[in-house]
């Protein structure tokens, strides 16, 4: 298993008192195979003591606010590329389709492009294809970076340490598109309501899905990307 990878799963997903009693796993985990520079760890760990040492209904409440409230920053990454378009129910499918030809059967309520799903699949998957889907959705990962930085959020080192899993620099073109869209008030609850209040999406039988490679299914989320920076 892709120890790295599993354990920024588990920072990404809903705080837990299982999550807030397993730092030591989770530091170690970030480690291995020498994946990640030690700025990046260090950054990692200040998050991983903010969960851990908190109060669990604070750590949670923290969680909702930036990540459930607000789409510009949502952890579902085809929300920022097709919206609730019908080409993210196609989408979805083939990404389901994907899991389930490579024996991964996602045992959560949470939506296939949920990117904590995501990275739990990865973890399973030759590090080729982990840097190869990492890259694929690089200017996303770095757009939901830059908002959390700037609402100074120890959330944002998850995705600077994805970023350099990836092994690509984001195309900065795609990344300011992404950013163009105004920031949501999480405090601001009826003009989220009127925002979520949209046609629901559905991953009815496609005729044309079948079982492509996650680097097909992403494909629109795929730009050019430059070689990466030395790293810190």
């Amino acid at each position: 298993m892709h120890m790295p990878i599993k354990a920024l799963s588990v920072l990404l997903s809903y705080p837990s008192e299982e999550i807030q009693n397993a730092k030591p796993e989770l530091i170690a985990a970030l480690q291995q195979g020498n994946l990640l520079s030690a700025a990046k760890i260090d950054a990692l760990s200040l998050l991983i003591d903010e969960i851990a040492t908190g109060d669990i209904y604070d750590v949670q409440e923290r969680y909702v606010g930036l990540f459930d409230r607000s789409r510009t920053l949502s952890l579902n990454l085809f929300e920022h590329v097709h919206g609730e378009s019908r080409d993210r129910g196609g989408a979805m499918v083939d990404l389901v389709e994907t899991y389930r030809a490579a024996g991964f059967e996602p045992d959560t309520s949470e939506l296939p492009d949920h990117l904590p799903v995501l990275l739990e699949y990865l973890a399973l998957r030759p590090q080729s294809e982990v840097q190869e889907v990492l890259a694929d959705a690089a200017h996303i990962l770095e757009a939901v970076q830059t908002r959390l930085q700037r609402r100074e959020s120890t959330y944002a080192a998850v995705l600077a340490a994805l970023l350099q899993l990836s092994g690509t620099q984001a195309n900065a073109k795609a990344v300011n598109e992404l950013l163009e869209t105004p920031e949501d008030d999480p405090n601001d609850l009826e003009a989220l309501d009127a925002v979520w209040e949209e046609t629901q999406v559905t991953f009815g039988p496609d005729p044309n899905a079948g079982c492509p490679q996650v680097r097909d299914m992403l494909a629109q989320m795929d730009l050019p990307v430059t070689p990466p920076q030395a790293a810190e």
